[in-house]
């Protein structure tokens, strides 16, 4: 695919492939009737440019791009009144018969689910305690997590008014559980960096009766995953609804225990309390059910293939360039899909990492790629069809 020399040309290019390709699809520009006309309502009239996406699900870049499907649920949900609660209650058990856990509930990214299932640990569906968070008088305030798993994002649990008990080894854990202990959180991406692995973290949680919660947001593909760690023993799994899945960036599942979900989503909004600001709308709600109602029809393997194959050009492209050397990196953990690692030597082609992810993402179409100290990470996943040969190409010019 030769690459477009202007924006306009960019951006018919990649909606008109990725529409082709149904691997991922970006809709339609929302409409907007301004003193009797319509306007099409687009990034570019605020002087904003869309971005290629070579890092992969991450929020400061949107998350995903919503298959046609999902659009079209949310669109649909936005036309009528609804009885959110009870919206909520019975798109729960659809998606948990879908997966194949005892409970689900829908929350507003994995963020949020992180305190809801925290709040329901603590209170146990109680209305009264609930309504009392974050003052935990009373109530187990204490989250027991091992220090190698403490991470930016562990704020969420810590503002249901419970504090952080850090261990290191399972004979600290044991010794940490005590009448105040509400809850043991587990970060999956980082079970290879503590010396507690999954398995003796939920041996440890079911020989004393303290409920886990495990942190896998961005850990599908595969799909499997959705299940295996309820099915390993976690009481709670939380998921991201718009990473991987590939629904509203604006979403999350809590699985699991269905006495702990029900109390999770008696903790999430439209109720008062700690989750009244973590707000799922109807739109939300309906476009993550056409989301996991995709994910566990659509072919993974072709989908896979798809991926393996840019994977191949964009090294095929680069190493043709003296001096570059590439390989695939497939994380074993989240976003496990192919990565593109491309290294140099940046005194003898005197352009840092740095400048290279800067300069890409200052180009003409804007390029978001990631860094590290040998060179550039570039994700196949969130990439249009057609993009990782532009890709490929800018990268290929900066290096050549």
């Amino acid at each position: 695919m030769k690459r477009s020399n202007t924006r306009r040309n960019f951006l018919k290019a990649t909606t008109a492939g990725a529409a082709a390709a149904g691997l991922v699809n970006c809709g339609e520009p929302a409409q907007s009737t301004v003193g009797g006309s319509t306007t099409t309502v687009t990034y570019e009239s605020l002087g904003m440019r869309p971005i290629i996406n070579g890092i992969g699900v991450v929020t400061v870049l949107g998350g995903s791009v919503m298959p046609p499907e999902v659009v079209a649920a949310m669109v649909e949900a936005s036309k009528n009144f609804i009885d959110l609660p009870m919206l909520q209650e019975k798109v729960g058990k659809r998606i948990s018969e879908i997966i194949g856990v005892p409970a689900a509930t829908i929350c507003c990214g994995a963020a949020s689910g992180l305190t809801l299932g925290t709040a329901a640990c603590v209170t146990r569906g109680d209305a009264a305690k609930l309504r009392q968070l974050p003052d935990t008088t009373g109530m187990p305030n204490e989250v027991i997590v091992q220090k190698s798993h403490r991470f930016g994002f562990d704020t969420q649990i810590w503002m249901v008014g419970v504090k952080p008990v850090e261990v290191e080894t399972r004979e600290e854990l044991e010794k940490a559980i005590n009448d105040h202990t509400a809850m043991m959180f587990f970060l999956n991406v980082a079970e290879p960096k503590g010396q507690i692995s999954r398995a003796d973290w939920i041996e440890v949680g079911k020989k004393h009766a303290i409920p886990t919660m495990n942190d896998c947001a961005s850990d599908v593909p595969p799909a499997s995953r959705l299940r295996q760690y309820i099915d390993e023993g976690f009481d709670l799994a939380i998921f991201s609804g718009g990473k991987g899945l590939l629904g509203p960036q604006a979403s999350g599942l809590v699985l699991g225990d269905a006495d702990l979900v029900a109390a999770a989503l008696k903790a999430n909004s439209p109720r008062a309390g700690v989750g009244r600001g973590m707000k799922v709308g109807k739109e939300e709600i309906m476009g993550l059910l056409a989301a996991v109602e995709r994910y566990h029809r659509i072919d993974h393997d072709a989908e896979r293939k798809e991926l393996d194959a840019r994977a191949e050009h964009v090294t095929q492209a680069l190493n043709d360039v003296d001096g570059v050397e590439t390989s695939v990196e497939i994380p074993p953990i989240a976003n496990q899909v192919p990565h593109v690692m491309v290294r140099w030597d940046a005194a003898a082609k005197g352009l840092t990492p740095g400048d290279a992810v800067k300069k890409l993402r200052g180009g003409e179409p804007a390029i978001a790629v990631s860094q590290n100290a040998e060179g550039l990470r570039i994700s196949m996943w969130m990439l249009k069809p057609g993009e990782h040969e532009i890709v490929a190409s800018r990268v290929k010019e900066l290096l050549a």
